[in-house]
């Protein structure tokens, strides 16, 4: 299989080498593209480099910082032009395990059961390490409330460590993805399940960045919460429209 893993980045210059290096190490038969911002620290130039000197890496550069769930659909959408089968979301600050890739990609072979794998924290065996309560709080609280509101049985739809089969990307309209942070990756998981996916999750360590300072700001939160809440509504408006559709002349009452 073609597997392509997408690193974005903005202002990771001081990260990216060091997970570059695990990511390679543990999975060495994948390709990379660094999808950066215009960082102005210079990870965009680092990641040329990078590329200059290893034939699996490649980057994509992106004329300025627009957003995580924009730089994956470009990445998504490049990846599916290369010919992947198998498309990987991975952190570029050094919070995802990399050993997880090869487990990951397995589940999505010719003989794997699914179509969209998540790296989860909040299913046995998975977790987080070096959190503050308030980051746990927030993301056990939000992937509750996501469950709750879409009627899904996956228990971490924010998590940012994934991998897609081909065929579901082509699947979903990618185009029309607007989320950003984590509403992106709940929004992509409802996508899935809606177009049929089958979503496994296998248990990760989730760990806070060694280096640099992290993306999660306010907004974020209450995108997800307003983005999730619009959803969840609307599913519940078409399911009771559904109920109390009349019957078509000459249809049969439901037994």
């Amino acid at each position: 299989m073609r597997v392509v893993v997408l690193v974005p980045t903005y202002n990771e210059r001081d990260a990216l080498p060091v997970t570059m290096d695990r990511l390679l190490a543990a999975a060495p038969n994948v390709e990379v593209v660094v999808i950066d911002d215009a960082s102005p620290d210079g990870t965009g130039a680092l990641a040329d480099a990078m590329a200059a000197a290893d034939p699996r890496v490649s980057v994509l550069h992106r004329p300025a910082k627009q957003g995580l769930g924009a730089a994956y659909v470009d990445g998504m959408l490049l990846a599916l032009e290369r010919g992947a089968d198998v498309v990987v979301e991975f952190d570029a600050d050094g919070s995802h395990p990399a050993e997880a890739v090869p487990r990951m990609v397995e589940l999505l072979g010719p003989d794997g059961p699914a179509d969209l794998v998540i790296g989860s924290r909040w299913v046995r065996g998975g977790g987080i390490v070096d959190w503050p309560w308030h980051r746990e709080a927030i993301s056990r609280l939000g992937n509750l409330y996501a469950m709750a509101m879409l009627g899904s049985g996956v228990r971490d739809m924010t998590a940012g460590c994934r991998a897609y089969s081909a065929e579901l990307l082509r699947a979903i309209p990618l185009e029309e993805v607007r989320s950003q942070g984590y509403c992106f990756q709940i929004d992509m998981t409802r996508r899935a399940q809606d177009a049929g996916a089958v979503v496994a999750e296998v248990p990760i360590l989730f760990r806070e960045r060694e280096v640099g300072v992290s993306k999660m700001t306010p907004g974020i939160v209450r995108e997800a919460l307003v983005q999730v809440t619009g959803w969840g509504v609307g599913r519940g408006v078409r399911a009771l429209r559904g109920w109390r559709r009349p019957l078509a002349l000459g249809q049969a009452a439901p037994r």
